[in-house]
């Protein structure tokens, strides 16, 4: 294999004094190495909860199966990202403002034509009672 010939060009010198134990150490060191990293894998899966991750992202591709319209993907500059996932939030976000903008303005304007019809009432009751006053004086 060439990972085996790039260890023997590595230590040469030893393995043309002992080619069998060069092999058998090649062996070892693979070995350990390959469980070393599937020990380190394992613990990186249980420290992040990985399996669960795993499993649900599963969940989400089987569910996703039968959409036609492709899933968000990013596009690698953060600023587009942003805008692509924001800017439909915003406008409508924005709609909801301005409906509740007009509601609130119409609200402000019975307000007021309530306070102006008080105020015309106030006055010709001021009328009436100094009329009223003027009279029985």
């Amino acid at each position: 294999s060439c990972s085996y010939q790039r260890f023997v060009n590595c230590y040469r010198c030893f393995y043309k004094l002992q080619p069998q134990l060069t092999r058998s150490i090649y062996d070892q060191f693979i070995s350990q190495l390959q469980a070393s990293i599937k020990e380190e894998i394992q613990e990186v899966k249980n420290e992040g909860n990985l399996d669960g991750l795993f499993s649900s992202l599963d969940k989400i591709v089987e569910e996703a199966k039968d959409r036609e319209e492709p899933a968000w993907r990013p596009s690698g500059i953060p600023e587009e990202d942003i805008r692509s996932t924001m800017v439909p939030y915003f406008l409508k976000h924005r709609s909801y403002l301005r409906r509740v903008l007009r509601e609130k303005e119409e609200e402000n304007r019975k307000v007021a034509e309530s306070v102006l019809m008080g105020r015309d009432r106030i006055a010709e009751l001021q009328q009436l009672i100094q009329a009223r006053q003027q009279a029985w004086q």
